[in-house]
């Protein structure tokens, strides 16, 4: 891609994401995004069809960074569950305020599903990678899993964050191990 296109779209982009911090997405114009990012109105509209258009491209690239902050990288490909947790809760507390902002905002739901499916995925690869408890129907433990760890997400970032990343990791971690132990007896 063209290196004067990309910068278009990243300070689109990055505008974008600066004013969904100040104020409600609803409240956000097309204007208001060429101004700040110093391009005309047509430069956005030959990136995206409209503001929805431009939310969801924002709402998947900023998940597709954690999504690849969080993966395994090396040549064994392997990461371990709590190097894994750790990972998604450092780069959420680096990115607190636009998780923040998209789990309270009237979009909310439109982003929570894509996060879920995001979490599904990973937690997928994660079992694939161990072949954890086979004898448990893999597309429910998946499910219960997602659900609750983006339940504890959630949680965590409306609440300010209470605790650091890496405790919310081991807590997290903890909880899965328990029931993973409940499992064998």
């Amino acid at each position: 891609m063209d290196r004067r296109i990309e910068k278009s779209r990243q300070a689109i982009m990055d505008a974008f994401t600066k004013l969904m911090l100040e104020k409600d997405f609803e409240k956000i114009t097309i204007n208001e995004i060429a101004e700040r990012a110093n391009v005309n109105r047509g430069t956005i509209y030959s990136h995206y069809v409209d503001i929805f258009d431009l939310l969801n491209q924002c709402i998947a690239n900023h998940l597709n960074k954690l999504f690849e902050n969080c993966q395994p990288r090396g040549s064994n490909n392997t990461i371990s569950g709590k190097d894994s947790l750790w990972k998604t809760f450092t780069y959420l507390e680096q990115h607190a305020l636009f998780y923040s902002k998209m789990l309270m905002s009237k979009s909310a739901t439109a982003f929570r599903n894509r996060l879920h499916a995001l979490m599904v995925k990973s937690i997928e690869d994660q079992l694939a990678l161990s072949g954890l408890d086979k004898d448990v129907n893999q597309e429910i433990m998946v499910q219960y899993f997602a659900s609750a760890t983006i339940g504890v997400i959630e949680w965590w970032i409306t609440h300010s964050m209470p605790y650091p990343a890496e405790y919310m990791a081991e807590q997290l971690l903890s909880l899965m191990e328990r029931y993973q132990n409940m499992r064998r007896t």
